[in-house]
């Protein structure tokens, strides 16, 4: 019989759905380079990808007595991958969050979903995903793709912000953010400039 695998796990009053190992990106400061696991969840490295199924399974397991609605703030797409890299299940997933516990939901991005998928995807977050939460990392278009490595080469900084400025317009809040102490003061407030030219919030993460 297959051992179970980590699909959903709690971090403070928020359920995060650990939808896929696969990302575009292998940063330098990657967790999971040195951990298996956040908090008090099992291993988030999957033997193989969930079924929509699967998942929806996974939430009705968590559910007892009507748990989900009263005991978490929100639902976040959120592991060891990108969630991204499967749009379409993340998508039905989070509708069936919204329609069965009226959740919000959020989706913790690189921002590349474009260039993963060849195409514009902004407008199918819409009526899905509350919030859009995408790792800026650095002001610096070459110094974002030094930290990050993405397979998509130099442009995906640029591809990152054209993103976030287009999905702004199909999910009520969006965000951008950088983690504290690993950036200077000056270096926040060309990020802080940056969201305000293109009309999204900027967040400084504290350190993990």
């Amino acid at each position: 019989m297959e051992k179970s695998m980590t699909i959903l796990y709690e971090v403070h009053d928020n359920l995060y759905v650990n939808l896929t190992n696969r990302c575009p990106c292998a940063c330098t400061f990657c967790l999971r380079q040195t951990r298996d696991r956040m908090d008090q969840s099992g291993s988030l490295w999957l033997k193989r990808e969930p079924a929509v199924e699967e998942v929806k399974q996974e939430f009705a397991r968590f559910d007892a007595d009507g748990g989900i609605s009263r005991k978490y703030r929100e639902v976040v797409f959120c592991g060891f991958g990108e969630p991204t890299e499967r749009l379409e299940e993340l998508l039905e997933i989070a509708g069936f969050v919204k329609d069965r516990y009226g959740l919000p939901v959020r989706v913790n991005t690189n921002g590349l979903s474009d260039l993963i998928h060849g195409k514009r995807t902004a407008p199918m977050f819409e009526g899905y995903v509350d919030v859009i939460s995408i790792s800026l990392n650095t002001p610096d278009r070459d110094e974002y793709y030094r930290l990050t490595r993405s397979k998509f080469g130099e442009g995906s900084f640029d591809a990152l912000l054209r993103f976030a400025e287009e999905v702004k317009e199909y999910v009520p809040k969006v965000v951008l953010t950088t983690v504290e102490t690993t950036i200077s003061e000056e270096e926040q407030e060309q990020c802080r400039k940056i969201c305000e030219k293109i009309g999204v919030t900027y967040r400084i993460r504290p350190f993990e």
